[in-house]
């Protein structure tokens, strides 16, 4: 049988087996085509295929964000809400205090004119005149309003000079309530 060559030297049947390597090496590269990112029809890198990839993750997060958005500036709002009313509270309570620390002023304030008023000039002049130790025994005898009443109105040298002349307790006392520290008479210790 003739053998139709069309290399001199090179049989049909060794262009088979060729062709069949060929074929084989083929198929055995074919994996590492894949692996390498490229494909035989496109002869393209799968690099384009991930930024493909990475394009439409990128659609698909920020079709997420804007899906999110309304209900995240709601909750931000609620907190915001939320946070303004604790303020709102804090504020209230701080406006009662300072309310209740007014009155309590006010209340010391009247007292004070309160006691002022009582002791009448006729009855300063009197005790002014006085020598002091008189004075303090005179002034140990009434009630702690009264006194210091008097003592309030009298010139701060003669009052001095008649606290002087009482007992310690005693003119501490008076002293608490021309300051105005002492609440009705009580004693703070």
């Amino acid at each position: 049988m003739p053998t139709f060559s069309l290399m001199p030297g090179r049989t049909i049947g060794s262009r088979r087996r060729s062709t069949l390597l060929v074929v084989l090496a083929a198929l055995f590269a074919w994996p590492a085509y894949a692996q390498d990112g490229w494909t035989p029809e496109s002869g393209k890198p799968k690099a384009n295929v991930s930024a493909n990839a990475d394009k439409a993750a990128e659609i698909e997060a920020s079709r997420f964000c804007a899906n999110v958005a309304p209900s995240i500036a709601e909750a931000r709002i609620a907190w915001q809400t939320k946070r303004l009313g604790e303020l709102d509270d804090q504020v209230k309570q701080r406006l009662a205090d300072l309310e209740k620390a007014e009155a309590s002023i006010r209340e010391w304030v009247a007292k004070r004119d309160a006691m002022i008023k009582a002791a009448s000039d006729d009855l300063v002049a009197i005790y002014a005149k006085m020598q002091p130790e008189t004075a303090a025994v005179q002034l140990s005898g009434m009630d702690d309003q009264m006194a210091a009443a008097i003592l309030a109105k009298l010139k701060p040298r003669a009052a001095g000079a008649i606290l002087n002349e009482m007992e310690a307790e005693r003119a501490s006392k008076l002293a608490s309530f021309l300051s105005g520290s002492s609440g009705g008479g009580e004693k703070k210790s």
